[in-house]
């Protein structure tokens, strides 16, 4: 179904001619691979990204045919400060999107309203206790994955979980995202989960559609790797799928 496949270092490319069949694809690879991890161990643990980008997969993921009573859910990055109701919290997307879709075993947020260090605190011991086995995921504009903008990004980070201030390349997708009218209404600092701990999974599966994606995409593949790019470190993961369709690859030669 896919238009084209190949390597660049590590990172497998799947190329594909609609959104659609990108989002369906990275699904049905995606719980293929579950269903193999639990035919091994008696627990899954994914973390979710939560981006409109990731419409299509959750939505094919959420209807598959899982046994979600023996997977545990965990949340990527949350804003700092937003209403614990605010329709833009990342967390509130995933409950929409799949975690109340489906028995999970235990879900697990990321909690914008209380200190930041504190949450912070908190999810490094859950992360530790409950070793990450599969990533979904996207790649912002600017390069990002989850919030670890470029000016932050850390291939070396020493922490499992950290707060950072958001660029204003990334704020601004925001907005071109239809979360939020203007970027004065965009939160300045999130809580994230670190580069290392997202390469920590046994499997990324990175869903990046649209065409104002397509810097990014490029990036990835044919920059170099370094933080200037963050998402260029797929590159180097032993197990990473980046899906993408015609228009997010479009400045692919």
């Amino acid at each position: 179904m896919f238009v084209k496949e190949f390597l660049k270092d590590k990172l497998r490319v799947k190329i594909y001619p609609s959104r659609q069949a990108m989002g369906l694809c990275a699904a049905q690879e995606a719980v293929a691979y579950i269903k193999g991890l639990l035919e091994v161990q008696p627990e899954v643990n994914i973390v979710f990204g939560a981006a409109p980008s990731q419409n299509e997969l959750l939505a094919a993921v959420a209807a598959s045919d899982l046994e979600w009573s023996r997977i545990n859910a965990f949340h990527m990055d949350e804003y700092i400060g937003l209403q614990e109701d605010a329709p833009q919290g990342f967390g509130n997307f995933l409950r929409r999107a799949i975690f109340d879709k489906v028995p999970f075993r235990s879900v697990h947020f990321l909690n914008g309203q209380i200190d930041p260090q504190r949450a912070c605190a908190e999810y490094t011991k859950l992360l530790t206790e409950n070793p990450i086995d599969v990533v979904f995921m996207g790649i912002g504009e600017n390069g990002h994955i989850a919030f670890n903008d470029p000016h932050v990004a850390d291939f070396n980070d020493a922490e499992v979980v950290k707060v950072v201030n958001l660029d204003e390349k990334c704020r601004q997708q925001q907005v071109n995202d239809g979360c939020f009218a203007t970027i004065e209404d965009v939160p300045t600092h999130a809580i994230t989960l670190t580069i290392p701990t997202l390469c920590s999974a046994k499997r990324l599966f990175c869903v990046v559609p649209a065409p104002t994606k397509a810097w990014a995409v490029n990036e990835t593949i044919t920059g170099e790797v370094s933080e200037h790019c963050p998402a260029s470190i797929l590159r180097r993961h032993d197990a990473a799928t980046l899906y993408v369709d015609r228009d997010s690859s479009s400045l692919l030669k």
